[in-house]
């Protein structure tokens, strides 16, 4: 685990500790008349009804041509860690994609090899298995695709996959690991971007608190929860549910929801991969599960808080040049908005602990290409 994996993971058990000792002291301030009121809250919540139920996540999708299996997702596992895949042996996609950060990285923008500031906000990786498209503008349109995206960009991870391959083919450990995912098969781009794919599905958030509230717990969720549930699917209230449908809380479709743009730098989206005019600025909707661990939000991480995500559709976007049909003044209250917030963060899965694997040791000096060895010895 990198220094800023290592600090990020005790910055966050420090917030939760001082979470936790807000919560013990709140819990003595109420005393049992006020644990009694929390608890008669709860009952207030009614049940779910069977229209609730179009919200349950299913069963994770898997690839007609990329089975799941353990092999693959242990070798996939251990690629997506091993910064030594990258140009310079700095990053991996785990850099950006940081299991303590909700899968993402906690920045406005991406930070890519040789501290390069990218364009976009780093998406979770979070539920890509229920995806049927990727990246921001879409772009790609497999999970495998996806995989080599970011390996393959320069300002990104700049793998040199010649390299790459040398250096997999010259560790006993992932030779083995390569015969068992993938017998038969040589390691390259296509087993490389199958087994990291395999991994990626693993990554699933399905058990949030209104999911047990869907499943039949009324004491999963508060009122408050509740009532901002209502102000979601309401079409004349938030009208969130219009994009952040389905299970998944996407549509896998693109809008424009009226970010400023900086004039000279505009960002155009979808239209650069289709270019039809009401794509021009939109991007793909993300799914909401897990959304309160991956701030800051939207594509340029323009929104530091989900109530500043509320706010900017509350008053219908900022920019209106091309803005989606779908996207307009809301006139939610003050506790709407809050209750809204409050919903959000009731669709965080359980905490999962992550392990970083020991990845297979590197090959002696003489074994590597230059570029590799180079990397290696930190010059």
């Amino acid at each position: 685990m990198n220094l800023r994996m290592i600090s990020t993971t005790l910055a966050a058990g420090q917030r939760r500790h001082a979470i936790g000792l807000r919560a013990v002291a709140l819990v003595a301030l109420l005393g049992v008349s006020g644990a009694a009121t929390v608890s008669a809250g709860l009952q207030d919540v009614p049940a779910a009804g069977a229209g609730d139920r179009a919200w349950v996540l299913g069963e994770v999708p898997d690839a007609a041509d990329n089975p799941t299996t353990p092999a693959k997702v242990e070798l996939g596992k251990a690629l997506f860690f091993d910064p030594r895949l990258s140009g310079n042996g700095t990053v991996s996609c785990a850099s950006c994609h940081n299991p303590a950060l909700g899968w993402s990285d906690g920045l406005k923008t991406g930070v890519g090899i040789n501290g390069t500031v990218l364009g976009r906000a780093t998406p979770t990786i979070v539920n890509v298995a229920y995806n049927t498209q990727f990246m921001w503008d879409g772009r790609k349109k497999s999970l495998e695709d996806q995989a080599l995206g970011p390996m393959k960009t320069p300002e990104e991870m700049r793998t040199d996959f010649a390299a790459a391959v040398h250096l997999l083919g010259s560790i006993d450990g992932y030779v083995a690991m390569f015969a068992k995912a993938f017998p038969g098969e040589a390691i390259g781009e296509e087993t490389i971007a199958k087994a990291i794919a395999a991994f990626e599905r693993t990554v699933v958030s399905k058990d949030s608190r209104f999911d047990r509230w869907v499943a039949g717990d009324r004491k999963a969720i508060t009122a408050q929860e509740y009532r901002g549930y209502q102000v979601f699917i309401d079409p004349e209230r938030g009208n969130c549910a219009k994009c952040h449908s389905g299970p998944n809380f996407t549509d896998n479709g693109y809008h424009n929801i009226g970010l400023k743009q900086i004039e000279g730098k505009a960002d155009e989206g979808r239209f650069k991969i289709r270019a039809v005019a009401s794509m021009k600025g939109a991007f793909k909707t993300p799914t909401l599960r897990d959304i309160a661990l991956t701030a800051p939000y939207f594509h340029d991480g323009s929104a530091a808080t989900l109530m500043d995500v509320v706010e900017h559709y509350d008053r219908g976007g900022d920019d209106k040049s091309n803005l989606s049909k779908d996207v307009r003044p809301l006139n939610l209250t003050s506790a709407d908005k809050q209750d809204l917030v409050a919903f959000l963060m009731a669709l965080d899965g359980r905490p999962v602990a992550v392990a970083i694997p020991p990845l297979p040791q590197s090959p002696t000096v003489s074994t590597a290409p230059a570029a590799v060895r180079t990397a290696q010895s930190g010059k």
